[in-house]
Protein backbone atom coordinates (compact mmCIF):
# COMPACT_ATOMS: atom_id res chain seq x y z
CA UNK A 1 0.00 0.00 0.00
CA UNK A 2 1.01 3.45 -1.05
CA UNK A 3 -0.34 5.46 1.91
CA UNK A 4 -2.34 7.87 -0.69
CA UNK A 5 -3.95 10.47 1.00
CA UNK A 6 -5.41 12.49 -1.22
CA UNK A 7 -5.16 14.16 -4.77
CA UNK A 8 -2.86 17.05 -4.66
CA UNK A 9 -3.77 18.51 -7.49
CA UNK A 10 -4.69 18.84 -11.04
CA UNK A 11 -2.43 20.10 -13.62
CA UNK A 12 -3.72 21.78 -17.06
CA UNK A 13 -1.94 23.04 -20.05
CA UNK A 14 -3.81 26.17 -21.49
CA UNK A 15 -3.15 27.37 -25.16
CA UNK A 16 -3.73 31.06 -23.68
CA UNK A 17 -2.97 31.20 -20.27
CA UNK A 18 -5.19 34.58 -19.32
CA UNK A 19 -7.79 33.69 -20.88
CA UNK A 20 -8.14 30.30 -19.03
CA UNK A 21 -7.20 32.12 -15.75
CA UNK A 22 -10.43 34.07 -15.98
CA UNK A 23 -12.54 31.12 -17.07
CA UNK A 24 -11.31 29.29 -14.23
CA UNK A 25 -11.34 32.08 -12.05
CA UNK A 26 -14.22 34.48 -12.84
CA UNK A 27 -16.76 32.29 -13.99
CA UNK A 28 -15.75 28.98 -12.19
CA UNK A 29 -15.03 30.74 -9.10
CA UNK A 30 -11.21 29.26 -8.09
CA UNK A 31 -9.07 31.58 -6.36
CA UNK A 32 -5.72 32.58 -7.93
CA UNK A 33 -3.40 31.58 -4.98
CA UNK A 34 0.10 32.62 -6.31
CA UNK A 35 1.70 32.51 -10.38
CA UNK A 36 4.76 32.71 -11.66
CA UNK A 37 6.29 33.53 -14.82
CA UNK A 38 8.88 31.22 -15.78
CA UNK A 39 10.78 32.96 -18.70
CA UNK A 40 13.12 30.06 -19.29
CA UNK A 41 10.21 27.93 -20.68
CA UNK A 42 8.17 30.84 -21.71
CA UNK A 43 5.25 29.40 -19.48
CA UNK A 44 3.17 30.84 -16.84
CA UNK A 45 1.78 29.00 -13.71
CA UNK A 46 -0.79 29.70 -11.64
CA UNK A 47 -2.13 28.01 -8.54
CA UNK A 48 -5.63 27.80 -8.04
CA UNK A 49 -8.05 27.27 -5.27
CA UNK A 50 -11.47 26.22 -4.77
CA UNK A 51 -13.13 27.45 -1.05
CA UNK A 52 -9.43 27.62 -0.11
CA UNK A 53 -7.99 23.99 -1.25
CA UNK A 54 -5.52 24.30 -3.66
CA UNK A 55 -6.78 22.33 -6.94
CA UNK A 56 -5.49 23.35 -10.05
CA UNK A 57 -2.06 24.15 -11.51
CA UNK A 58 -2.89 26.09 -14.56
CA UNK A 59 -0.02 26.07 -17.02
CA UNK A 60 1.06 27.90 -20.41
CA UNK A 61 3.08 26.67 -23.06
CA UNK A 62 3.92 27.87 -26.12
CA UNK A 63 2.50 25.54 -28.97
CA UNK A 64 0.56 22.67 -27.04
CA UNK A 65 -0.26 19.87 -29.40
CA UNK A 66 -4.14 19.59 -29.41
CA UNK A 67 -5.88 16.97 -27.48
CA UNK A 68 -6.53 14.08 -29.76
CA UNK A 69 -10.60 13.72 -29.40
CA UNK A 70 -12.98 14.48 -26.80
CA UNK A 71 -13.33 12.96 -24.30
CA UNK A 72 -12.83 9.30 -24.76
CA UNK A 73 -8.74 9.68 -25.73
CA UNK A 74 -6.39 7.42 -23.52
CA UNK A 75 -5.81 9.51 -20.11
CA UNK A 76 -7.67 11.71 -18.42
CA UNK A 77 -11.38 11.57 -19.35
CA UNK A 78 -12.45 14.86 -17.86
CA UNK A 79 -13.18 16.71 -14.52
CA UNK A 80 -15.59 16.65 -12.32
CA UNK A 81 -16.78 19.37 -10.01
CA UNK A 82 -19.31 18.41 -6.78
CA UNK A 83 -22.32 21.29 -6.52
CA UNK A 84 -25.47 21.73 -5.14
CA UNK A 85 -27.73 23.50 -7.11
CA UNK A 86 -27.19 22.11 -10.87
CA UNK A 87 -29.65 24.37 -12.41
CA UNK A 88 -28.60 27.96 -11.16
CA UNK A 89 -24.77 26.57 -12.48
CA UNK A 90 -26.14 25.95 -15.81
CA UNK A 91 -28.06 29.26 -16.14
CA UNK A 92 -24.46 31.14 -14.56
CA UNK A 93 -22.42 29.54 -17.33
CA UNK A 94 -24.60 29.84 -20.09
CA UNK A 95 -24.96 33.91 -19.21
CA UNK A 96 -20.92 33.75 -19.34
CA UNK A 97 -21.10 32.70 -22.99
CA UNK A 98 -20.07 28.69 -21.63
CA UNK A 99 -22.80 26.10 -23.65
CA UNK A 100 -23.42 22.85 -21.28
CA UNK A 101 -25.05 19.69 -22.71
CA UNK A 102 -28.44 19.01 -21.84
CA UNK A 103 -28.45 17.91 -18.62
CA UNK A 104 -29.56 14.06 -17.51
CA UNK A 105 -29.12 11.68 -14.93
CA UNK A 106 -26.84 9.10 -13.64
CA UNK A 107 -28.48 5.54 -13.81
CA UNK A 108 -26.35 4.47 -10.95
CA UNK A 109 -26.98 7.28 -9.44
CA UNK A 110 -30.11 8.88 -9.76
CA UNK A 111 -27.83 12.02 -9.42
CA UNK A 112 -27.96 15.06 -12.83
CA UNK A 113 -25.11 16.10 -14.45
CA UNK A 114 -23.65 18.03 -17.23
CA UNK A 115 -20.86 18.50 -18.92
CA UNK A 116 -19.14 22.02 -20.52
CA UNK A 117 -15.82 22.81 -22.08
CA UNK A 118 -12.72 25.17 -20.59
CA UNK A 119 -11.58 27.21 -23.52
CA UNK A 120 -9.42 24.21 -24.91
CA UNK A 121 -11.90 22.22 -25.17
CA UNK A 122 -11.10 20.08 -21.78
CA UNK A 123 -14.59 18.35 -21.10
CA UNK A 124 -15.43 19.38 -17.68
CA UNK A 125 -18.51 17.80 -15.46
CA UNK A 126 -21.07 19.62 -12.74
CA UNK A 127 -22.50 16.77 -10.79
CA UNK A 128 -25.56 17.38 -8.02
CA UNK A 129 -24.91 16.41 -5.10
Amino acid sequence: MLGLKAVHHIAIIATDYAKSKAFYCDILGFTLMSEAYREERDSWKGDLALNGQYVIELFSFPFPPARPSRPEACGLRHLAFSLDDLDSAVKHLEAHGVPCEAIRVDPFTDKRFTFFNDPDGLPLELYQQ
